[in-house]
């Protein structure tokens, strides 16, 4: 057996990935790091993705978003532009606040190609997309147009910046 120490890493490098067939030459040596990292691959493939509408202030819905997190869809918010984000996770009466902000940021040498392409037009930059996340509540009632409107309002933001 290859890597004595890491058998299970050298599985799920094989299952994985097509490069590393059976036949392998030289043995597969494989870090504690690179082990963990194919592990947290496998567990980020392998999640499920959850539907969260973007609520306005009015309290109506106007957009959804996808992810595994609620983080996901206000990174994917956010990078539209939209700053004050409120999202209603879609089977739930959970609301998720968020702060959102996006930035031009010099596009890094590791990009892939088309990335580098499409920074061509704002001058060899992309935007970069952050949220805060202020907390969350949950509705009282399923339609939205029943829960009062001080519940789509953002909270105070829990880091004050002067």
């Amino acid at each position: 057996m290859e890597n004595g120490r890491y058998p299970h890493a050298v599985a799920i490098f094989r299952r994985y990935s097509p490069i590393f067939s059976a036949g392998r030459q030289k043995p597969l040596n494989i870090s504690r790091f690179h082990t963990y990292a194919l592990e947290e691959a496998k567990i980020t493939a392998d999640r499920e993705k959850k539907n969260f509408g973007l609520i306005n202030e009015k309290g109506e819905e106007i957009g959804t978003y996808s992810g595994a997190q609620p983080r996901d869809a206000a990174l994917k918010v956010a990078n539209r532009g939209i700053t004050s984000i409120i999202l209603r996770e879609k089977g739930t009466k959970k609301l998720h606040y968020f702060q959102g902000k996006r930035e031009l940021v010099t596009v890094p040498a590791s990009a892939p190609a088309w990335i580098k392409e499409a920074a061509k037009d704002k001058g060899g930059k992309i935007y970069k997309a952050n949220v805060e996340k202020l907390g969350t509540t949950n509705l009282e009632y399923s339609e939205l147009e029943r829960n009062p409107r001080d519940l789509f309002k953002l909270p105070k933001s829990k880091t004050s910046k002067k």
